[in-house]
């Protein structure tokens, strides 16, 4: 396995989209509507207006794990002084390619990437599948949320 890291950009979006498809119904939510225009048009706004950097994992010329982080602009506090937080969402890595370190490597980053941009805050939502996976890498728990600081 050779995997490879890239960011992604607006070509890629047809796969992005089908990729956080499968992430949902991994999470069990049911496909019973087309989202395909309402993705593809998130997706084109937020990598226009470069409030999303999405990276991909590549096995030869084929995607197989991705991970986003949607920077969002809050008031200013003590403790953040811009306000902007990341969040993680769109963390998908193909059954095929679990287990290998894979979704570790894109978590990082995101999170160096977010660090690289003055963002001092980190916050994501867990499914159970990927808890351990933030776990390890620092997140904790907070009302709901685990979170990076």
């Amino acid at each position: 396995m050779s995997i490879t890291y890239r960011m992604a950009d607006r070509d890629d979006i047809p796969v992005l989209a089908q990729l956080r498809k499968r992430q949902l119904i991994d999470e069990g939510q049911s496909p019973d509507m087309e989202i395909d225009g309402e993705l593809r048009q998130y997706f084109e706004r937020h990598f226009a207006d470069r409030s999303l950097v999405e990276w991909v994992a590549e096995d030869g010329d084929r995607i197989v794990a991705t991970a986003a982080i949607v920077f969002m602009d809050f008031p200013p506090a003590f403790n953040n002084r811009t306000g902007i937080r990341g969040y993680v969402t769109n963390m998908y890595t193909a059954p095929s390619h679990r287990r290998r370190g894979i979704a570790a490597a894109l978590l990082e980053k995101l999170v160096d990437g977010a660090g690289a941009r003055g963002v001092r805050t980190v916050l994501l939502a867990a499914s159970q599948m990927g808890k351990p996976v933030y776990r390890r890498f620092g997140f904790a728990e907070a009302d709901g949320w685990m979170e990076l600081v």
